[in-house]
């Protein structure tokens, strides 16, 4: 059926309620609105749905998120196995609760056993369920930092990482594979209930949760030493983070934590930012204000489902600083690994793990320890999909994981990004190098001496809609067709095409194969090991462009960054 077809069928079908048709009745005159609602099915990312909020099937309600599971039910029963469970959590976002109850009612008409938190959580410790009650799958509501209108629906697997092949493949099909939204199977809560498949989880979980991240710590004396010299400022950004992060900072024993007021309580409105990404400086206002007012150490903060964490740092003078992901990333890498050396020394077979789209220091970092330096694709299932290989096949010690969006986790508690272990972990490397009298922007500048001033940025231009969507198509046929020779300055050495999986040496037209999984990815390395990566978000519509530098000196990586930007956006101006 084409888009109005679909249009019409939610319209005139009963098994649409009348709220979902009266929105869709007051687009009738809008053909553009229609078809943009209708032309296609909201498709899985690199984190399943997600999308904005509102009547179609290319939007988020809770017609589409019964089809996803149903899809997911039929997938999982497929596998043959007996006494199915799937955990389900949910973040801060509108129709989030709705979207989970949708969910769980759905499973436990298919015989499913649907474990739901009680209230909000944030999405590493839905990772952690996953494993902790033996769950084939899970689920999590969600759209992580997206602005206020979107909302996701994020699929894991029995190892606690989000689906990846063949699974991903799998579920997907399964969804499509149902064409008439009013045969999925659902049933009431409270006859989910009474049958045993719709159980309510909470603090049994959260109890053992905490206790795995406390595991982690490396150097509590550290802790017990500063922990009342130390100030920390920290915002949820109305979101999940609020409650295990102070809780388990207050376990640990600081005892000078600050939270925003204004951004404490959850609300998925975001009523003090625009867009609840810690990347982005506006996240940070209040808690900047704040933290000049207490004369902070740090300032942190969770993005709305908690697996992000952004950082301000002060230096000796007073100034604060921003820390990338990359960046902070990077310190804790440096942190980790150094306790773990002088503890008990790192593992012959440690592993460092990052995304092809992270800042080259991370390979730098693990090379000075004696770690072995494994590249994946974008997207932290990837990196659960190592750890997932370690276990299986018994070879391999895990070490550190890490994106460039904000994103890393120590230890394998779960098998996501964890911004609340990084929130403990940052507070705890803060708390060791103020004993050796530093900051933590000291000891990033001293990261920067002994490895070298990497700067990493990213270029992200939207493009939404149907157009949108052709453009970032056209761009990238257009770098595949012909790589470029050199951009700015650099030359370019080797071109990576992750989709065809070939990887060319343009002075010797020599081809070797990637060895990842197929991806529509372009990647470029440069001399001076500087690099530029092509990819379309996963999330949203927009195509990014990341690109990272090596300079003599911050001020010099500052202008080589630049220059580079400059260089990227003429290329993009030329082919959009």
């Amino acid at each position: 059926m084409g888009y109005m077809d679909v249009y019409n069928e939610w319209l005139s079908n009963p098994y649409f309620d009348e709220e979902t048709k009266a929105e869709l009745r007051a687009i009738k005159d809008d053909e553009n609105e229609i078809k943009e609602r209708f032309y296609t099915n909201l498709a899985f990312g690199t984190a399943g749905l997600r999308g904005v909020l509102g009547a179609g099937i290319n939007r988020m309600n809770i017609y589409v998120v019964r089809r996803a599971t149903q899809g997911l039910a039929n997938y999982i029963l497929k596998q043959g196995k007996k006494d199915n469970r799937v955990a389900i959590a949910y973040d801060s976002r509108r129709m989030s609760p709705e979207f989970a109850d949708e969910s769980a009612r759905v499973l436990a008409a298919n015989g499913i056993t649907a474990y739901k938190f009680e209230s909000l959580r944030p999405t590493p410790e839905l990772s952690f369920a996953v494993r902790e009650l033996g769950c084939i799958a899970g689920i999590n509501i969600t759209a992580s930092h997206n602005p206020p209108e979107y909302n996701g629906y994020k699929v894991y697997w029995e190892d606690g990482a989000q689906f990846t092949p063949p699974h991903d493949a799998g579920v997907t099909a399964e969804v499509l594979a149902i064409e008439d939204l009013s045969t999925v199977k659902t049933m009431t809560a409270s006859d989910a209930m009474a049958a045993g498949l719709y159980k309510v989880i909470g603090a049994d979980i959260d109890d053992k949760y905490i206790a795995a991240l406390k595991k982690q710590i490396k150097n509590q004396d550290a802790i017990d030493k500063m922990q009342k010299d130390i100030t920390i400022i920290y915002t949820p950004l109305h979101g999940t983070g609020n409650v295990p992060a102070r809780r388990v900072l207050h376990e640990l024993g600081f005892e000078n934590v600050y939270v925003v007021p204004e951004q404490e309580l959850p609300d998925g409105n975001f009523p003090t930012v625009g867009y609840p990404n810690p990347e982005s400086s506006e996240a940070f206002e209040l808690g900047m204000k704040m933290a000049k007012e207490k004369d902070a150490d740090l300032v942190l903060a969770t993005d709305p489902d908690a697996d992000r964490l952004g950082c301000y740092v002060k230096d000796n003078n007073g100034e604060y600083h921003v820390l990338t992901g990359n960046m902070s990333g990077c310190l804790l890498l440096e942190y980790t690994l150094s306790q773990i050396a002088a503890k008990e020394g790192i593992p012959a077979d440690g592993e460092v793990i990052s995304s092809i789209v992270t800042t080259n220091m991370v390979a730098a970092i693990a090379k000075a320890y004696g770690a072995k330096f494994v590249e994946v694709l974008t997207g932290f299932k990837w990196i659960g999909r190592e750890i997932l290989r370690m276990e299986t096949e018994g070879k391999g010690t895990y070490l550190f994981g890490l994106e460039e969006s904000y994103g890393c986790l120590i230890g394998t508690h779960a098998r996501d990004k964890d911004a609340i272990v990084a929130t403990m972990a940052l507070c705890e490397a803060a708390c060791y190098y103020k004993t050796q009298g530093k900051t933590m922007w000291d000891a990033m500048i001293d990261m920067y001496e002994k490895y070298g001033y990497y700067l990493d940025s990213v270029k992200s231009v939207t493009l939404a809609g149907i157009e949108g969507q052709a453009q970032i198509q056209k761009i990238l046929e257009t770098l595949r067709a012909e790589a470029p020779t050199s951009i700015g300055s650099y030359q370019v050495l080797s071109a990576r095409d992750y989709k065809t999986g070939v990887v060319k040496n343009l002075a010797t037209g020599e081809e070797t194969e990637t060895g990842l999984p197929a991806s529509d990815v372009l990647y470029y390395d440069l001399n001076d090991d500087a690099w530029v990566c092509v990819r379309p978000s996963g999330t949203e519509p927009k195509i990014k462009f990341y690109y990272g530098v090596k300079g003599t000196s911050l001020e010099n990586a500052q202008e080589l960054s630049a220059a580079m930007g400059d260089n990227i956006q003429k290329m993009l101006d030329e082919m959009l």
